[in-house]
């Protein structure tokens, strides 16, 4: 009956310890969701920090482009600058020449008129030349026809001469032939004589009038020739003043129509000129000009719509990079802050935990000391050196500790970081592995302390940790292969020995 009512104790105990290893898998399985939630949460933590710090650096990249685009944008701002002063310069230069233009027009405007009443003078002096010259032709045909009449009565009375001598002769033969008085034959020798003589005056008349006519034909040759020669020299002169006529009409055209182009009144441009103005000099500055536009190369004539298009693009960056700015700026009062907080409170969690492992490490390893140190001055990337001196040993580096050394001093660090901020349970994986009996004494009363505070999970083949444990939780294989996992509630079951 004894051993039926045990049997029937044990049933009961195993029955409460599967409850209670039912209530601590849930327990568990309740801790393994919240593990993944906070895990989650980290990680989304993290991902958001990853997001943040890859959108600042975006933020930084465009920053740097936008600067970089404002930089070429100011660039060719004051190369436009420059252009558009170029520009105004050649501006100048042209209303400049073109107030010369238009002075040297009014010259050629009064010089045209001068050249006109020349030709006037010219054409009414040729006139007139052409009339005598009429007149003298009129002249020499009258006396050429004279002349011809004169010479027709010197051939008349030439052929008279002849006649008479021809006559004389007859009357010679009749004379010696005849038998006609003397007396007779003298009287009519004498009116052949006579008439002899009479036309012998009027051939001489006739010859001298010849030589007159003669005279006066050469006269009025000469008067030709030199009438002819003013006639040519005028008629050069109408022709020269002629093409300078149409020269200046074609100056004043161009001028006219440069004066349009530029939307310029001929009236505006004539009341800014100086009265002193000289051609020559300003042909030479509009030349000087001229060879610094050469030397300028070609002009853009866009240049004013660029600069407007430019312009606006500027403002449009300028106004994204005040944005940006402002952004920054924001993000980067953030990032201040956030550093600033982060490094108080790594400041002050640091200061904590250096306390409290300065508390915990003597009570481990039953004496010795040891603190938190920082390998640099900034806090946020700064690396933490653990500085151990164990009971009996110089001070030193986790590195140079022993295994055993090493885990208690990493016991410490945890637990003082778990009385600074409590988990609601800690698992622990053989941590007493590589501690001898003393030492997994003093770490089992440390954790039996602190699970006040903290549930403990931990996993170990040591006997003296096992018997701080409230639960047990084994793994057998009664059959090859085939695991079984037993629960033992300690404190029943040392009740249930006891009875």
């Amino acid at each position: 009956q004894s051993e039926g009512q045990s049997e029937a104790r044990l049933e009961e105990a195993l029955l409460q310890s599967q409850d209670a290893i039912k209530h601590l898998e849930a327990q568990r399985q309740d801790c393994q969701r919240e593990l993944q939630a906070s895990t989650r949460q980290h990680a989304e933590a993290s991902a958001q920090l990853s997001a943040h710090r890859a959108k600042i650096e975006q933020i930084n990249a465009r920053r740097e482009r936008i600067n970089a685009e404002i930089d070429e944008s100011r660039g060719q701002f004051r190369q436009e600058q420059e252009a558009m002063a170029e520009s105004r310069q050649l501006l100048a230069a042209a209303i400049e020449t073109m107030e010369i233009d238009s002075r040297r027009r009014e010259d050629l405007l009064s010089a045209r008129d001068r050249t006109r009443g020349t030709l006037d003078k010219a054409r009414q002096k040729a006139r007139h030349d052409k009339d005598g010259a009429h007149q003298i032709a009129m002249r020499h045909q009258s006396l050429q026809a004279q002349l011809n009449a004169m010479r027709e009565s010197i051939e008349r009375t030439d052929r008279q001469v002849a006649q008479l001598r021809e006559r004389r002769d007859s009357l010679s033969v009749s004379l010696s032939e005849s038998d006609n008085p003397l007396e007779e034959l003298q009287t009519q020798l004498e009116e052949q004589l006579d008439l002899r003589l009479q036309a012998e005056g009027e051939l001489g008349d006739a010859r001298q009038q010849v030589a007159d006519v003669d005279y006066q034909l050469r006269e009025a040759e000469q008067q030709r020739a030199a009438i002819e020669h003013r006639s040519d020299t005028v008629r050069s002169e109408l022709e020269q003043q002629r093409i300078g006529n149409e020269s200046l009409q074609v100056q004043r055209e161009t001028i006219t129509k440069q004066l349009t182009e530029s939307e310029h009144q001929v009236e505006d441009v004539l009341q800014t000129m100086p009265e002193g103005a000289n051609e020559p000099e300003w042909q030479r500055s509009l030349e000087q000009m001229a060879n610094r536009i050469a030397r300028l190369g070609p002009i853009n004539l866009a240049a004013i719509d660029e600069y407007d298009l430019q312009s606006e693009r500027k403002n449009y960056l300028d106004t994204q990079n005040e944005d940006l700015a402002t952004a920054l700026e924001t993000l980067e009062s953030a990032i201040r802050k956030i550093d600033k907080e982060t490094r108080n409170r790594f400041r002050d969690t640091f200061d904590k935990v250096n306390v409290g492992l300065q508390d915990l490490f003597p009570r481990v390893f039953g004496g010795g000391s040891a603190y938190l140190e920082m390998t640099g001055d900034d806090l946020l990337n700064t690396g933490i050196s653990i500085m151990a001196r164990p009971p009996g040993k110089k001070n030193s580096t986790i590195h140079l500790l022993s295994g055993g050394e090493k885990a208690l001093t990493a016991i410490a660090l945890v637990f003082s970081i778990f009385q600074l901020n409590p988990a609601p349970f800690c698992i622990l994986d053989e941590v007493d592995a590589p501690l001898d009996d003393a030492n997994t004494g003093r770490y089992v009363r440390l954790v039996k302390e602190m699970s006040e505070k903290v549930q403990f999970i931990f996993i170990t083949h040591n006997k003296i940790s096992m018997e701080l444990a409230d639960q047990l939780m084994g793994v057998t294989m009664h059959e090859p292969g085939v695991s079984r996992l037993v629960s033992v509630d300690v404190e029943e079951a040392a009740e249930l020995a006891a009875s």
